[in-house]
């Protein structure tokens, strides 16, 4: 077997808040293939980091009378607290706020610009006077041109849907100051993007063919080939925290262009660290675009074209490497829904700890991924269940059923040698978990413990068959008690071998038990006779219901609303003049109940929500709505009812194709309020 070099990291948590079991989903796939890939004999190095920077930092850290370095400092040992204690083994866990990737990133940005792969341009945007800053649209609200709503953003009216640019708005101002904003212009800088069409085209194709990115992601990419690569805008203007790009005092670089560029700073960390058995100039080694090594991301569906455009095409006009591999995964969700605080199924990584053993959860996510982009359920009743059922009463039940007798009538010792008939059935069970070697390699972990349990399921068959407790009573039948016995501890010893990837602490409890440490998957080929085994003593216990729920309530929010005092009594003001509509006007409206299924952010937008409704007869709608400002926290909303119009014409956006609009009340911005249906509302029902 050729012995591979493998440079393997998960993408980069945001230092803006606390891990969750979504967050965990992506770092145990990625633990789980690095310990497969070390047990199969290959040499892996795993880092990852805090993604640091952004104007979301600075902000917050304002807001709590911080500087954002003592907001990330925190932040980083919350996160990487979290991740020890699943067990996910990083190599090591940086930050991309480090002299390292201060420095690599600049290195990859003045290759880029020697190359010609760069330009700067004016950009015209709005500016806060009294901040001294220039405003993103989502920081710029005024009057709708076209309907005159009051508190619309920069790029587009909520109400009647306008698309429009800042400066078009009536009265704008800032929502950071207040101020009225002013025109001003700004030098951007921006990477060419398409230089590399050509490149990242043959790229995708490449890596399609060897494995390294899913079909159904390179089919996805296409669109953004159809009209050509645009120029990426790479900087941003003070104040920003992040690094200044070099030779331009003021300019920043986007969150987006240093984040990657953390993976390779981590990898330099550890080098110079001497840990691995790594040396400071193996960086080089790894980066050189004739590199022999591999370099593997593990990331979620939400930042492909960052890590399957942008960065390839950063790293090869700067004369380096490209990745080997990109693996992408679904989403988590929780029960068969968006995770959601209400419910509390939106789980923090620490209140799960706080409840359950952290392996419970690997083995779960490990029976649901498979190579695809498929979303994966943690239904709680499954999960309980399964843990119950495959964990404790399949795998571990083996060695408590058989170890006792093995110190009671032998010693501690396992037999010196098996029968025939046992040692082939021991071999045909070896055999068939050798599979689960390619199986992990190509993230079909689901696969890998279907077959896992199916040789659990043969072991205890052979030992309900051969009833060691029956034999014991026999004094007559030791010598094969004995051989009963230690098959079933083998059995136990190859099923815990190729189980350490996915349950690595229970395992390292069985190894114990089993008195070796056993780091190879080869190990266990051959079963391992007369040697001793120590006490059994619990090595998993089965899941209890209430702490699942205790879990549960631990997470949610409190939602219970403070009762208002009793307002005085309004002092009268002048009716506004409402224009009138027909009855038959209002009659070519076709208004529906929907019940909401999903509810989340659009990436690219500032405004949207994107719903898809359950809208009975008429099946399933989605439906973008400029509510986001009113609804921060939109998994809040799955189940609710709302009101829709179901014959207006859809609209085809950037994002999709809007199918109806959802009805609220207010004056727009943050003061939008969905309206609500009696309990008695069906899904499809009409408004009358």
């Amino acid at each position: 077997m050729t012995t591979r070099e493998i440079l393997v990291t998960s993408a980069l948590p945001y230092a803006n808040g606390a891990i969750h079991l979504g967050h965990m989903l992506e770092h145990i796939q990625s633990d789980i293939w690095v310990r497969a890939m070390r047990m199969a004999g290959h040499t892996v190095h795993y880092v990852c980091a805090d993604d640091a920077h952004g104007s979301a930092i600075m902000l917050r850290a304002e807001k709590e009378g911080i500087t954002p370095q003592a907001l990330i400092d925190a932040v980083w040992k919350e996160h990487s607290s979290a991740f020890r204690d699943f067990g996910v083994a990083y190599d090591h866990y940086s930050s991309t706020h480090t002299d390292a990737n201060r420095e690599l990133t600049a290195r990859i940005w003045l290759a880029l610009k020697a190359a010609g792969h760069t330009q700067s341009r004016p950009v015209k945007q709005l500016y806060d006077p009294v901040k001294a800053m220039f405003l993103p649209d989502r920081y710029i609200k005024g009057e709708c041109p076209k309907c005159h709503s009051k508190d619309q953003y920069g790029d587009g009216c909520e109400v009647c849907g306008t698309a429009y640019t800042p400066a078009d708005l009536i009265n704008p101002y800032s929502v950071v100051s207040g101020a009225t904003p002013e025109l001003k212009e700004s030098t951007h800088f921006f990477v060419k993007l398409a230089d590399f069409e050509v490149m990242l085209k043959g790229w995708l194709a490449q890596r399609r063919d060897a494995g390294g990115l899913q079909a159904e992601v390179v089919n996805k990419l296409q669109e953004w080939f159809a009209d050509g690569l645009r120029s990426w805008d790479v900087s941003r203007d003070a104040p920003y925290f992040g690094f200044e790009i070099p030779d331009a005092p003021g300019k920043f670089f986007y969150v987006w262009v240093d984040a990657p560029v953390g993976y390779l700073a981590a990898f330099k960390e550890l080098c110079d660290s001497g840990r691995n058995g790594l040396r400071p100039d193996d960086l080089e080694r790894f980066i050189r675009a004739d590199s022999k090594t591999e370099m593997v991301h593990f990331i979620g569906k939400d930042i492909i074209y960052f890590h399957t455009l942008f960065w390839p095409a950063m790293l090869h006009g700067a004369g380096l490497r490209t990745p080997s591999a990109v693996n992408v995964h679904g989403f988590l969700t929780v029960n068969g829904a968006k995770m959601s605080k209400s419910r509390g199924t939106f789980i923090e990584a620490r209140t799960y700890l706080d409840h359950l053993d952290p392996d419970y959860l690997r083995y779960f996510f490990a029976t649901q991924l498979v190579p695809s982009l498929a979303d994966v359920d943690l239904d709680m009743k499954a999960f309980e269940d399964r843990v119950n059922s495959h964990l404790v009463g399949k795998w571990v039940n083996i060695a408590s059923r058989c170890a006792g007798f093995v110190h009671k009538f032998f010693g501690g010792k396992l037999a010196a040698q098996m029968p025939a008939s046992e040692s082939a059935a021991y071999a045909a069970a070896a055999q068939k978990l050798s599979t689960c070697a390619a199986l992990y390699e190509a993230r079909d972990y689901a696969a890998a413990m279907r077959a896992i349990i199916e040789v659990a399921d043969e072991a205890n068959a052979y030992v309900a068959t051969n009833a060691p407790w029956t034999m014991a009573k026999d004094e007559s039948k030791r010598d094969a008690l004995h051989v009963v016995c230690t098959l079933a501890i083998n059995y136990f010893r190859l099923l815990t071998v190729w189980l350490a990837p996915v349950v690595p602490a229970t395992a390292a409890r069985a190894f114990a038990f089993l008195g070796e440490s056993p780091t190879r998957f080869d190990a266990a080929i051959q079963p391992r006779l007369g040697a001793s085994i120590r006490e059994f003593s619990a090595l998993a216990t089965r899941i209890d219901t209430n702490k699942i729920e205790a879990m549960i309530e631990a997470s949610k929010e409190n939602l219970q609303a403070v009762a208002p005092a009793t307002p005085a009594a309004p002092t009268p003001a002048p009716q506004a003049t409402v224009a009138t509509i027909s009855i038959d006007d209002f009659a070519k409206l076709d208004l529906r109940i929907g019940t909401v299924l999903e509810c989340g952010f659009v990436e690219g937008s500032d405004k949207l929500l994107r719903f898809l409704l359950d809208a009975g007869d008429l099946g399933q709608r989605q439906i973008f709505s400029g509510i986001r400002a009113s609804y921060g926290e939109p998994e809040k909303l799955v189940g609710r009812k709302v009101v829709f119009i179901a014959n207006l014409a859809p609209r085809k956006m950037r994002f999709g194709v809007s199918e109806g609009m959802i009805l609220s009340a207010g004056s727009g911005g943050s003061d939008l309020h969905l309206l609500d249906a009696d309990a008695g509302a069906k899904s499809g029902m009409p408004v009358k």
